[in-house]
């Protein structure tokens, strides 16, 4: 291989080499961005509604940003979380001006490397030139045959071609390699776009079944409201109702009472109490009314007579005195049978 073949050789591998480290930088730091903003958006999910997936990063400790301890309030870990991200692009802007360097010094190697090539290429070509112009003093027996020099033109056109064949499989294999890195930061890039929309899928199903759970609790709340205005409303209604009844009951027992006194002929009856006041006359009337006997009130001058009655009899009333009399729940001891009339026939 000659000099100018080595040359370019290891032009290519420099020039190679350089382009690898500095995709890697760049690359790294991307990543680190990337996380930064990845951990910003997982501790402030509110700041954030997007962020892009999380690569896989190496691990470096000369370039690892140290935790920071938890803040006392969400301010401060803003502001925490923005100085560790001015300090990841800080490290990645002196990163690329690393590798701007050394692609800087590897375009230098590669000028110098093309220079020192004219210059052998001039010194083989003078070369040349030279045995040219000496071939034309060398004797005839000297000079190659026809035959050598076929042999030696084949040979060196054999080699010729070996070299553009290996840097032609050589090629064929980077260019191979550099469709698989491609393929593979794509499906890489797919899956992460994949898992970036199932975590999405993901979040707005949870919002929708927390705002629907959220929607059924205030309905049933509401419900629950409603039926329990509805319950009051029919049990107020219920306790109208039933006093509204006690009141007609009442009314017409009084008339039914007044009607027996006034047109009747039953006029036997049984005073069982004389009341200094009505409260105390109707709480005796409740007690005697609790016991299934019909009763009947009427004002003194003493007090509300109360009577047991009318009967169609003596016999009866007396009947009904000692009943009320031995009953001890009554405490009516001294109930006794009346002739009353009412006033409009005395």
């Amino acid at each position: 291989m000659s000099m100018n073949n080595k040359q370019r050789w290891m032009g290519g591998v420099v020039l190679l080499g350089g382009g690898v480290l500095l995709a890697a930088l760049l690359l790294k730091g991307n990543e680190e961005i990337e996380q930064d903003k990845t951990q910003a958006q997982i501790e402030h999910p509110s700041a954030q509604t997007e962020s892009k997936p999380k690569l896989a990063q190496p691990a470096q400790d000369s370039e690892m940003v140290s935790l920071q301890p938890m803040a006392v309030d969400i301010e401060t870990e803003k502001r925490l979380l923005e100085e560790q991200r001015h300090a990841r692009e800080k490290a990645v802007a002196e990163q690329e001006a690393l590798a701007a360097d050394f692609l800087k010094m590897q375009q230098e190697a590669e000028a110098a490397a093309a220079r020192k090539a004219a210059e052998e290429y001039a010194a083989i070509n003078a070369r040349r030139n030279a045995a040219q112009e000496s071939s034309d003093n060398i004797p005839p027996e000297l000079i190659e045959d026809d035959k050598v020099k076929a042999q030696r033109l084949a040979e060196e056109k054999r080699k010729l071609e070996e070299k553009r064949k290996a840097e032609a499989e050589k090629k064929a294999a980077e260019d191979k390699r550099k469709i698989e890195a491609d393929n593979k930061l794509t499906e890489e890039k797919r899956k992460a776009e994949a898992e970036k929309k199932a975590a999405e899928e993901k979040r707005k199903a949870e919002a929708e079944k927390k705002a629907a759970e959220e929607k059924r609790k205030a309905e049933a709340e509401k419900k629950a409201a409603e039926d329990k205005l509805k319950a009051e409303a029919e049990k107020k209604a219920a306790e109208e109702k039933r006093k509204a009844e006690e009141a007609a009951k009442k009314k017409a027992d009084a008339e039914k009472a007044r009607e027996l006194l006034e047109n009747g002929d039953k006029n036997w009856m049984v005073q069982v109490a004389l009341a200094a006041n009505q409260a105390n006359a109707d709480a005796v009337v409740s007690k005697l009314r609790a016991k299934g006997y019909k009763v009947t009130t009427s004002p003194t001058s003493k007090g509300i007579r109360i009577m047991v009655g009318p009967s169609k009899d003596r016999e009866t009333a007396d009947a009904a005195r000692k009943k009320i009399a031995a009953d001890e729940s009554l405490n009516m001891k001294s109930a006794w049978v009346i002739d009353w009339v009412p006033l409009d026939q005395r």
